[in-house]
């Protein structure tokens, strides 16, 4: 097997309209300067279309689909087996980023490609075959219309290869249609609806051709080492191993964290039954993650009807249970299962119909929906798949429906795109997140609330230092999401290392909310970097990692801002700004005012929420700056 040392800077160039490719070269000063995965792919779109991406239409064909393999990507490194996709969103018209697992990204590299740009649009359906020599274009007619699991099958994958496919949502232009890869999916923001816009069904890439080594193996083993040990030490990681990410359901019925009829409530004692631990015992859950990974936070468990199937995440547990007033877990199980074979995003999907039962409840809109009706779900998920009947309006998600009926107050987005289920009221940093996230309500962009509820650095009820910490993360964030590497990491990274793992808890709590500049300094995640280095042969502190982040993160809010965000967008739904009455014995709304006017000044934003042409520049983000107004 042929080895490739590091990176191959290999853009693979797919044209689905004349049906045809080329090999072009990532330019290498954009290696450090934006490191791979998100940052590149944010890059290459900018560099492509510089001075119109407002006029881009998300559906068009020219709106390109890319996706980047990250540097850690088919090297072995730990939790490692992720992409990332990039386009502009037919959702929320503006840019979409999203990291995912599965088989793709590895293929892909081992492939000897570090990242595929997909533009034009077929005249009928097709899917693409790549191999580290070609690109074939096959007939998919007798695909099309089958759902993700189906077409999996057809395709005939073996363990060397990784895939893209999309479910009837995305052949029907459902505006929040994922992309499935394995058993993982590009969740947020339409990418189904794009690829589907294009005819194409599946991407297909046959991997394992070439084996990619680390330039610095040595290196690349000492680190590798420890970034496992810290793993295996951390609390939060051995959490997810064993119950997933519905462990976070129990911390959010006390903090008061959890949706409740459409965000109505923030608490609900009933919620205990679709715990992660409450699930493990009912299922016998065992392990269902992307391989390489050390956290394991995917599970799978046997239901009553004899099936195995995937146990949802918590984003999906809370918006299909108390948020729609459920408590089944096997009725969650069975919607989940679903929205995974239509190629739906389970929050987006669960956000619409929460907010077309309550404007129902309202009387402002007519539906059968209503909160702690369950026999009609299965349907409505279907008809919203394929467009039919009342679900050709939900396909278009909530921000439309509002806009259309009324009821902008509750629903439950941001810039477009629906609110995953954390409630901001019961962790302030965590809605000042939300409001200011790239990509709309993205509770992964900086997520505050875990040192606020899930490690309790912060309070949860108080402005302060939250604007510090938010613009932290959201430059780590960014700076990980485009090595690749899985996002759950970060906490062993930055806890476990010395010297911060040796400071009591109050010591800590009181450094991080009251000295955050201090306390920055003692967290130590050269495991990210020293990987990064050691595979690529080129040098990168973590204050070189850290810029990359802030960098990333500042040409996406302006390429942003040139599709028309502005201060405006930077808000939470009336419901948390205003409602502090609900059932939570603390009785608080956001007080969000104080904490964006913070971060808009340690982000060198303007008063209209642009990026300063000082600050831009001194990033090296060479932008045609013009004054637009608000």
């Amino acid at each position: 097997m042929t080895e490739i040392t590091g990176i191959t800077n290999k853009l693979l160039t797919v044209n689905v309209s004349q049906k045809s490719w080329e090999v072009k070269r990532i330019a290498e000063s954009n290696r450090k300067t934006y490191l791979g995965g998100k940052g590149l792919g944010l890059k290459i779109y900018y560099d492509t279309f510089r001075d119109r991406l407002a006029g881009i239409d998300p559906l068009g064909e020219e709106n390109p689909l890319i996706f980047m393999a990250g540097v850690f990507t088919g090297t072995g490194a730990v939790c490692s087996a992720r992409f990332a996709g990039i386009t502009k969103s037919p959702q929320t018209g503006i840019m979409i980023t999203s990291s995912c697992g599965g088989p793709f990204g590895g293929a892909l590299r081992t492939a000897g490609y570090d990242g595929l740009f997909i533009s034009g649009k077929s005249e009928s359906p097709l899917y693409i075959e790549i191999t580290s020599d070609n690109v074939i274009f096959h007939d998919a007619e007798k695909i099309w219309g089958l759902d993700t699991e189906e077409t999996q099958k057809v395709l005939g994958l073996s363990r060397k290869d990784g895939e893209l496919v999309i479910g009837p949502a995305g052949e029907n232009g459902v505006l929040y249609a994922n992309i499935k890869s394995g058993h993982r999916f590009l969740g947020r923001g339409g990418m189904g609806a794009v690829m589907g816009s294009k005819n194409l069904k599946a991407v297909v890439v046959r991997g394992r051709t070439y084996k990619v080594r680390p330039a610095n193996k040595k290196l690349f083993n000492k680190v590798r080492n420890r970034a496992s040990r810290f793993i295996a030490k951390n609390e939060f990681s051995d959490k997810y191993r064993s119950f997933g990410t519905a462990f976070n359901v129990l911390p959010g019925i006390k903090a008061g964290y959890v949706p409740v009829t459409n965000f109505k409530y923030r608490t609900d004692d009933r919620f205990k039954l679709l715990s992660g631990e409450a699930m493990a015992e009912k299922y016998g859950t065992t392990s269902s993650s992307c391989i390489p990974c050390s956290i394991q936070c995917g599970h799978k468990g046997t239901f009553p009807d004899g099936t195995v199937k995937q146990i949802p995440e918590y984003e999906t547990t809370g918006l299909w249970g108390p948020n729609i007033d459920n408590y089944d877990p096997d009725k969650i199980g069975e919607w989940n299962l679903l929205m995974n074979r239509f190629g739906l995003d389970t929050i987006s999907t669960g956000g619409t119909v929460s907010w077309a039962m309550e404007a129902g409840e309202q009387g402002i809109r007519k539906t059968e929906l209503r909160f702690g009706k369950t026999d009609n779900i299965s349907k409505i998920i279907e008809d919203i798949a394929y467009r039919r009947g009342e679900g050709a309006e939900l396909a278009l998600g909530s921000r439309n429906l509002s806009s259309r009926y009324g009821g902008k107050d509750f629903a439950i987005q941001i810039k477009g795109l629906e609110m995953a289920a954390y409630d901001p009221r019961g962790a302030w940093g965590q809605g000042l997140s939300y409001a200011v996230a790239n990509r709309g309500a993205c509770h992964l962009s900086a997520f505050p609330l875990a040192m606020e509820v899930l490690f309790g650095f912060l309070n949860p009820y108080t402005t302060k230092a939250k604007a510090f910490w938010v613009d932290f993360f959201e430059n780590f964030y960014a700076a990980l999401n485009s090595l690749q590497t899985c996002q759950f990491t970060s906490f062993a990274y930055l806890l476990e290392p010395f010297p911060v793992h040796i400071f009591p808890d109050f010591l800590l709590k009181l450094a991080m909310q009251y000295f955050p500049a201090i306390a920055v300094r003692f967290l130590n995640f050269g495991v990210l970097n020293q990987t990064w280095e050691s595979i690529t042969g080129i040098k990168l502190s973590q204050k070189d990692f850290l810029r990359a982040g802030r960098r990333i993160h500042l040409l996406e809010r302006y390429m942003n801002t040139e599709m028309g965000i502005s201060r405006k967008d930077d808000t939470l739904p009336g419901r948390f700004l205003t409602e502090a009455d609900t059932n939570h014995p603390v009785k608080k709304a956001v007080n969000l005012k104080p904490m964006l006017k913070t971060y808009y000044k340690r982000k060198g934003y303007d008063e209209h929420g642009r990026p300063g042409k000082k600050e831009l520049a001194s990033q090296g983000i060479d932008v045609a700056y013009c004054d637009r107004k608000e």
